[in-house]
């Protein structure tokens, strides 16, 4: 779905040169609009009473050596 700044970038590359305010005054005025995107989903809301694990990595993210340090992160798994 494009939206003004869309359709004026696609006119202009196309060669047609056009001023972006007015794409967005014709598109108005033909009640055309582009999608809003919608909020993020907050998919986990921590429990500030419950203990935090422990950091061994202790912030340490270069390793001396390879296969020394091995980290994963698992924000989200979808169920």
């Amino acid at each position: 779905v494009y939206g003004a700044r869309k359709v004026w970038l696609t006119l202009n590359r196309e060669g047609i040169e056009v001023a972006r305010c007015t794409v967005e005054r014709l598109m108005t005025k033909l009640g055309l609009s582009g999608t809003t995107r919608g909020k993020a989903r907050r998919t986990t809301i921590a429990d500030p009473a419950t203990a935090r694990p422990a950091d061994l990595v202790q912030r340490r993210f270069g390793p001396p050596a390879p296969n020394r340090l091995w980290v994963a992160d698992l924000t989200y798994v979808s169920t």
